[in-house]
């Protein structure tokens, strides 16, 4: 369909304000949570991106009453009536996000069983569903695969038991989380993930009345509770979509005022940032990101697990990287094939050369595996508008950055993936000054002009 493609007229500088809201890492993840208190959850801050919209679906289809509050951006869930859903809707609710897997501990404690269809996502490397499932096992599911998709069972209540992550994985560390608070007994994980939204999601659910302790050696320990309530919370604002934005300021050479960005959940992106020299000021309602003039500076850089630089940020910040002075580094040790979208940059004219080797201090998980997952940017060059097909979400809004500092005109396919987790990302860019267009309204304004 046109209005799945955008035009992109580059060349000029982003410069205005935009406002941040909600983590998309956070927010569906508290209304999967809703699922597990007795009463009604008020979550706040809430952005319009379709993740939400997926999950809100699926509750929905599970007798959860969700309606908007009176506050913008504001939902109340109520899963006083949690029922079984019909196999197919579930498949066409879902589509192709990954969140459904997170409903397995919620539905095991409602319902005694739940169903999950097979699960899609952006393919930027390896992120098995079979840890989650065995995860599940461990606390006493029974799990039976067919070809439409994977059903659980709970013959009797969950029980705690002790996990050790071979790998800090965001989603897994949600998953024992969900199902652990209700189980009995106590749970220890180990090698948990810490993300700042991972820390937002205790806090929802001890808002709830669950018992969990976090250590400092990535450890949590959740002691079951017989019965949680509803909660109250604000999310904590994207520090992703904010640091997007951050580097689309740098690669422009423009200015943007990025409202309800934080510095605490940011400090390693503003390290980095200003590495490479960008400008940044804090406020009290948020952070304002600016290119002070002058060459950039080539940087080593290696993503990691919080509070490592993160790889949400890798993707935006190497287009940035593509206008800085000399030989940049990326290692990548978090998804093996993300730096498979700088092909579409070296055909706007970068020059980023891919190896499979570790370019980093220290071997990664990828390093004899043969990925290419070690990235050198050789710049500055001068980007050029192309016809470009986004392949996931991050890469999706890279490709949009590329585009704004590109000469000339990109043709941008696929712009609809972007809608997964960056909120009125159109409307944005034009309060920001950007001149972009859907083919039909092109068409729209030559019918009108003929």
């Amino acid at each position: 369909m046109t209005d799945d493609v955008l035009l992109v007229h580059g060349g000029n500088p982003l410069e205005g304000e935009i406002r941040v809201r909600g983590a998309k890492n956070l927010v569906p993840k508290a209304m999967v949570a809703a699922l597990l208190g007795q009463g009604p959850s008020r979550l706040r801050n809430v952005p319009d991106i379709r993740d939400v919209k997926v999950v809100r679906g699926l509750l929905q289809l599970h007798g959860v009453t969700v309606r908007t509050g009176d506050e913008d951006g504001e939902l109340i869930l109520d899963p006083s009536h949690v029922e079984s859903a019909n196999v197919a809707d579930i498949d066409a609710h879902a589509g192709s996000s990954r969140i459904p897997i997170l409903f397995c501990g919620p539905l095991l404690h409602r319902l005694g069983h739940a169903f999950i269809p097979g699960l899609g996502g952006c393919d930027i490397g390896g992120r098995p569903v079979d840890f989650h499932f065995e995860v599940l096992r461990q606390f006493g599911a029974t799990i039976e695969k067919h070809p439409q998709g994977t059903y659980l069972v709970a013959q009797q209540r969950l029980r705690g038991t002790r996990i050790e992550l071979p790998y800090p994985s965001v989603g897994a560390t949600e998953q024992v989380l969900l199902t652990a608070v209700l189980a009995e007994g106590v749970t220890e994980l180990r090698n948990a993930a810490i993300e700042p939204e991972i820390v937002d999601l205790i806090c929802v659910l001890q808002k709830m009345g669950a018992i969990i302790t976090l250590g400092t050696d990535r450890t949590i320990l959740i002691t079951g509770v017989d019965e949680l309530d509803g909660y109250t919370h604000r999310a904590l604002p994207d520090r992703l979509e904010s640091a997007s934005w951050a580097c689309a300021a740098l690669a422009t050479k423009g200015d943007i005022y990025v409202r309800g960005a934080r510095q605490l959940e940011m400090m390693t992106f503003l390290n980095t940032f200003r590495k490479v020299g960008g400008a940044f000021e804090v406020d009290d309602e948020g952070i304002r990101f600016w290119h002070p003039g002058g060459e950039l500076t080539a940087i080593a850089l290696e993503t990691d697990v919080h509070p490592g630089f993160q790889t949400d940020w890798q993707q935006p910040l190497v287009v940035a990287l593509t206008q800085a002075t000399g030989l940049s580094i990326v290692h990548e040790t978090v998804y093996e094939s993300r730096l498979g979208f700088t092909g579409a940059l070296n055909q706007m004219g970068a020059h980023i050369q891919l190896y499979r080797e570790c370019l980093g201090a220290t071997p990664c998980r990828f390093g004899a595996r043969n990925f290419l997952h070690s990235a050198v940017v050789s710049g500055p060059s001068k980007l050029i508008g192309s016809e470009l097909v986004i392949p996931d979400l991050r890469g999706g809004f890279s490709y949009l950055i590329a585009a704004l500092a590109a000469e000339g005109t990109s043709t941008v396919h696929g712009i609809d993936l972007i809608n997964r987790g960056y909120e009125n990302f159109m409307d944005k860019l034009r309060d920001l000054g950007a001149h972009v267009e859907l083919p039909s309204e092109r068409a729209s304004e030559e019918l009108v002009g003929a």
